[in-house]
């Protein structure tokens, strides 16, 4: 399975996007079209990379838009960018985010007391490698930090890169902490701390900040899945969600212009 990106627009400027395409030369989208699962049997997902490690543009699935392309984070009319809160440069880890999973806004949590934040559970990617934006990778899933975003639950999956010349060291979350020292401690610290620049509070955590092991973050991402199936079912309240993609419909854009284009080969 292949998938391929092409950037329309500037980076750095509100209209930029990144689309996908199949192998086959048709626009997708990766919500909802880039297949949850690389290898079901053995718990490897795919993932999208929407901030490769070490940069600080906030790009995002662009969840309400038609084909949810990738797009820079807006906040009160500026394109929005994550702080280097010392000792951190940018985002520590390939962050991005499980296709065919939701974080449904409706349902509270039994373990976090609070609702989902309305997008695809998010990845951080600790592999060696610094991947590029709308990269499409398949990952082993280590374990699950639930941070408390002003009041919603956000899942952050910690997952590795199969094709890290380490992933097969990397079976849990105590592997992390074995053969990475430190690396959990400054994931929890620098989304206790990366909204303080904006002048917001300190996140919070549930568990006490403590990363749930490698079966309870399987189950964790299932569960959103399920919550994504029934989103595409229109069993559940879609609000400004855009749910049309190409698997399930025809609709097509075609960007005004493409700057690059990238090849994915999975």
């Amino acid at each position: 399975m292949s998938f391929t990106i092409e950037e329309k627009g500037r980076p750095n400027t509100q209209e930029y996007r990144v689309y996908f395409k199949n192998s086959e030369g048709k626009y997708i989208s990766p919500f909802h079209d880039v297949p949850i699962y690389a290898n079901e049997a053995e718990n490897i997902f795919h993932a999208i990379v929407e901030v490769p490690r070490w940069t600080n543009a906030k790009m995002e699935i662009a969840t309400k838009d038609p084909l949810n392309p990738l797009k820079q984070d807006v906040k009160k009319g500026n394109l929005r960018y994550v702080a280097n809160v010392f000792p951190h440069k940018g985002y520590i880890w390939n962050y991005g985010a499980i296709p065919q999973t939701w974080e449904d806004p409706n349902h509270k949590d039994s373990d976090t007391g609070c609702c989902g934040d309305n997008d695809p559970i998010d990845i951080c990617d600790i592999g060696n490698k610094v991947c590029s934006r709308g990269e499409v990778i398949k990952v082993k899933v280590l374990g699950t930090l639930a941070l408390i975003d002003e009041g919603e639950t956000d899942w952050k999956v910690i997952v590795i890169n199969t094709e890290d010349p380490e992933a097969g060291s990397f079976n849990n979350i105590d592997d992390v902490r074995r053969l990475k020292p430190g690396y959990l401690e400054a994931t929890v610290d620098w989304f206790k701390r990366y909204k303080v620049p904006d002048g917001k509070p300190e996140n919070q955590f549930a568990f006490n900040g403590e990363f749930k092991d490698r079966d309870f973050a399987i189950e964790t991402v299932k569960s959103t899945n399920e919550f994504w199936k029934a989103l595409i079912a229109k069993m559940t309240n879609a609000g400004e969600l855009n749910c049309s993609a190409c698997a399930f419909g025809d609709e097509e854009p075609i960007p005004s212009s493409v700057d690059k284009w990238f090849y994915y080969d999975q």
